[in-house]
Formats: structure tokens, sequence, C-alpha cells
């Protein structure tokens, strides 16, 4: 098997690099993210560096793990190891003769596109902050004040969540946060403690590990996520297909407190093996995103945190 470090480029303005294969190379002509295989003795950190330095001209100042995929091409079978690089030093420009093009994940063009680059344009167009709605702790106005502030500073995905709330009260909160949502252009899916109905009427769905190992095939719904406690759950969410899964408690939370928690070093080490973007959840504060970026998280799924 070939060891590929790939180098996901972003700009602050979101938009992603792509490179465009060589004439001679397997697949010449199709796009793809810029990288290469790993040397001996190296890491997947220390490959992408030096590739992209031979390759693009520009010195790595930091990126972050995120995915490892397998993909079986008739010429070769191939684990890429994914990291996002966020800063770097220099301007991106063709050293080999390959054509490049950035382009926003929303709008990309480019085509034939490498198989195994197309799910990370899905990765791509998951926002890196999930909220999980909170009436039950705060009180519906004061929840939805909250999320209305929240949707106008950028929040982009919500999951509505709220266990043992009476059926009237979740219908009202329902109508009001999917029109939120929609006005908003944000994501609104709904947990499975609630009537599918709900779900169905919105973005999609979030399944809790207890519906996630009951579940025999991915719900017919535009996105689906999971909640994850261990490397089985993650499993079987790669099987399922869906599109995230939120692993923790990474760290101690208030609705459970003295609950075991993973801490970042054992949830690297199941993000790492996930297949699917992994949200780090569990007492967790926006202070905690580059830690979470570190240790392979998508991004940050929170209770609290997204409204301070």
């Amino acid at each position: 098997m070939l060891e590929v470090a790939v180098g996901v480029v972003i700009r602050d303005d979101g938009a992603v690099l792509f490179g465009q294969r060589r004439p001679g190379k397997p697949y010449a002509g199709w796009w793809e993210f810029p990288g290469g295989k790993l040397e001996a003795a190296e890491t997947v950190e220390q490959a992408l560096a030096r590739e992209l330095h031979e390759e693009l001209g520009i010195d790595v100042l930091r990126s972050y793990p995120w995915m490892i995929r397998e993909h079986v091409y008739p010429h070769a079978h191939v684990r890429l190891s994914f990291r996002r690089v966020v800063e770097w030093s220099g301007a991106p420009r063709s050293r080999e003769g390959q054509a490049l093009a950035w382009r926003h994940p929303s709008a990309i063009d480019l085509a034939p596109m490498l198989p195994a680059a197309i799910p990370v344009i899905g990765w791509l167009r998951l926002p890196q902050r999930l909220a999980i709605s909170s009436a039950l702790q705060r009180g519906d106005d004061a929840f939805l004040a909250a999320l209305r502030k929240a949707l106008a500073a950028g929040l982009r995905l919500v999951q509505l969540r709220e266990p043992g709330i009476a059926l009237d009260r979740l219908d009202r909160l329902w109508r009001e946060v999917r029109a939120m949502c929609r006005a908003a252009g944000a994501a609104l899916v709904v947990n499975s403690a609630h009537p599918a109905s709900y779900a169905a009427g919105c973005d999609g769905l979030h399944l809790r590990s207890a519906d996630l190992r009951a579940c025999v095939s991915r719900p017919p719904l535009r996105i689906v996520g999971a909640s994850c406690h261990d490397a089985s759950d993650l499993e079987r969410a790669r099987g399922l297909g869906v599109d995230y899964a939120v692993l923790g408690p990474v760290k101690p939370t208030q609705s459970h407190p003295g609950a075991p928690t993973l801490g970042w070093a054992a949830f690297a080490e199941l993000a790492a093996h996930s297949h699917v973007p992994v949200f780090a959840l569990g007492g967790l504060q926006e202070s905690d995103a580059r830690d979470a970026l570190a240790a392979g998280a998508h991004g940050l799924a929170m209770l609290r945190g997204w409204s301070k």
C-alpha cells in the first residue's frame, strides 16, 4: 500500500487549491489536491511540507490532521492522510508544470476530479461548528434569541435536541428554529429522540448512539449525523455512510458531572480512524478550537459554548 500525504490548502476566504495531474501520470488531466508519497522515516506532516514546497514553492507554517482514507485505483492501493493547511509563506505557483486553480467548496467546476478527492468536497462543505439546542436549560425565548444572534454571526449547522420536552412545545420550537435557519442559509437536523417527521421536514437527522446501533441502513435524508462514544460506534457510522459523527465527551460537562471523559489523546486516536468527519463534543468552548483541530477534529459541537 502506498502512503500518501494530501494537503487541503485553504485560503482565508474559504477557497481551496486544486492541481491538475500532468501528462504521463495515471489519470493525467484529472484534478486533485496537492501532495505526494511519504519517504522513508517521514511523518505525514513532514512529507506534506516537503511535497508542497517542491510542487508549489510554499513553506507550510500550520496544518492540521483531518482524515485518513484508503482508495484502490487500477494502478495502486493508496492510504491518503489528509491535512488541512491553513497557514503558509509564499504564493502557491506551479513548479512542476501542473495547472492550478482555487475554488470555493460550494462552486467547484473542475472536472474530471480524481475519485479519492470527491468525498473531500463534501467534508469541506460541512460547517465546522455544530450548535446543539438548549431551550430546556435556557428557556425558549433566551435560546431563540441566542440562536438568532449566532446565525447572524455565521453559524450554519444546528441540531434540535430537547429530550423530554412536551410535543406541543417541541412543535413550536421546531417551526421557529426551522424558519430562522432557512432565513440564514443554515442546515437544521433533528435528534432521533424526537418523532421522525421533524427530521423529514427539515435538512436531516442526528442519530443517538443507541439508534445508530439499531439502524440497518442510512435514512434517506440529505444530512445524517450520529453520536459516537467509541471505536465501534464510529465504525457503525462509517458503515451507514453518515455525513458526520460527534465524539465525546472530551472534557467534563455540566450536564454529566463525574462522567468518564476521553481527553484529547484518546479523541485523536479514535478520530484518526473514523473515515468520517468528527466533531469534538463535551465541555468545549470556542477557545478549544485549536486543540480540537490538532487532534483531528472536523470542528466543535457545543451545547452552551456556541452562544458565548
